[in-house]
């Protein structure tokens, strides 16, 4: 079958059925399917797609998704946002802006615990909404921030994100990528506050009351039990004691036992939290299936090594081709959810990257921190979306404000692929990579 004829078909039904509002995952299936018929009877397509889609999501270390997104649900309603954002206040609350700092932060360290860009904009971004407006913030700024930050979550482990690129990608290790994506996370979340800071310097923002010493003690041990799950999972996870699905169950059973002690959660509250996580795996763990069978699909009809030839005889530079494949995820990011883009477009640029010599390693939080812009930007940002609505803000009011915060993390991303140190010095120093 000609390869040219397949990609057509492939992305072309894909993005069509995308843009008239089918979900992705039935997309990405009806595609699939359109594209095997033309090289197949359908009843090896139909038998070859289910197994595909089977096989893709038999995989013991996938179990780690379901079981992280219920912990940051539990995390989400047991009453540890309102924790990590006094603790976030208590350390950042000297700098001009400081609710907007404590944004940042809150996110930061919220989304390293869930693991969710969106559960992080929601939790944090909606508790510190109404203090920045009682202060006088101006509303589109309060939103730039948080969408700007929530994303820190998706990079900062432990994530999803990893979990599934591992899966695809082969071989790569999940602890290594855990280590990679803290300094690319920290200083996406770094960037943030800089740009907070110098806007809130020219605004006049105030600072926070100073904290007396013994409040400062009695937030900190109040927050402490919260981020003491980062040190167990993390630690754990990196030290070889469990691995990431066993490290997931371990998050679960912290975070139910933080409720308890709590008394944050009753029994109709835990059946809902029990209920959403349930719908949220079930889409997750579909679109990987589909996503799955569109990788056999691209790799039966040599799709990947098309595109991969293709781009290589764009330029023979290392660096030229490396911007166009950041340009292209950009691009794909602001479409597609960061789960399936990731499953659809590693095996694509996986030849190239593995060519050029980049460890894949840092491909991977390459791929991640495209697709957390992608979060951040029109049509489809997830976390543009939920920010604009807790703060009840047309999109078109927000954009303006939040244009430096993606001009700067877009640098912070080239700098990301063209300096490998920044993602593999940790995990080096760990012999992880």
């Amino acid at each position: 079958m000609n390869i040219l004829l397949s990609v057509i078909v492939l992305f072309g039904i894909f993005f069509v059925l995308l843009f008239l509002g089918v979900p992705i995952s039935v997309g990405i299936v009806i595609s699939s399917l359109a594209t095997t018929l033309m090289n197949l009877p359908w009843d090896q397509v139909i038998f070859i797609i289910m197994q595909k889609m089977n096989s893709g999501v038999e995989s013991f270390s996938l179990l780690a998704i379901p079981l992280f997104i219920l912990a940051g649900n539990i995390m989400n309603n047991g009453g540890i946002a309102r924790r990590l954002i006094n603790f976030a206040k208590l350390i950042v609350g000297r700098i001009p802006g400081a609710l907007a700092h404590t944004n940042v932060l809150g996110n930061m360290l919220f989304g390293a615990l869930s693991g969710s860009a969106v559960a992080a904009a929601a939790a944090i971004g909606g508790t510190l909404n109404p203090m920045e407006e009682e202060e006088g913030y101006d509303p589109a700024f309060s939103t730039a921030v948080n969408i700007a930050s929530a994303p820190t979550g998706l990079l900062i482990p432990p994530t999803s994100a990893f979990i599934v690129y591992s899966s695809i990608a082969g071989g790569v290790s999940i602890s290594a990528l855990f280590m990679a994506g803290y300094v690319p996370g920290i200083l996406m979340g770094l960037v943030a506050m800089v740009i907070a800071f110098f806007y809130a310097k020219k605004h006049n923002y105030s600072v926070t009351e100073k904290v007396p010493m013994k409040d400062a003690i009695r937030i900190t041990l109040d927050a402490l039990p919260s981020l003491l799950l980062i040190v167990i999972v993390i630690g754990g996870i990196v030290g070889g004691i469990f691995t990431a699905t066993e490290g997931a169950g371990i998050a679960v059973l912290y975070c139910a036992i933080l409720s308890l002690i709590y008394r944050s959660v009753d029994f109709k509250t835990l059946m809902k939290i029990l209920l959403d996580s349930a719908n949220t795996s079930g889409i997750i763990l579909f679109l990987i299936a589909a996503s799955s069978a569109m990788s056999w699909v691209m790799a039966y009809t040599g799709i990947p090594n098309a595109i991969s030839n293709a781009i290589m005889s764009v330029s023979d530079n290392k660096y030229v081709i490396l911007l166009l494949m950041n340009v292209v995820l950009l691009i794909v990011g602001t479409f597609l959810d960061i789960t399936p883009a990731c499953l659809i477009f590693t095996p694509i640029f996986l030849p190239i990257v593995t060519s050029l010599g980049m460890n894949l390693v840092q491909f991977g939080v390459v791929l991640t921190f495209n697709m957390c812009l992608g979060t951040m930007t029109p049509p489809v940002g997830s976390v543009l979306f939920v920010s604009c609505g807790i703060s009840k803000l047309p999109i078109e009011k927000v954009i303006r404000t939040l244009i430096p915060y993606v001009v700067a993390e877009i640098i912070l991303l080239l700098l990301v692929t063209y300096i490998p140190a920044i993602s593999l010095a940790l995990p080096t120093a760990m012999g992880l990579v």
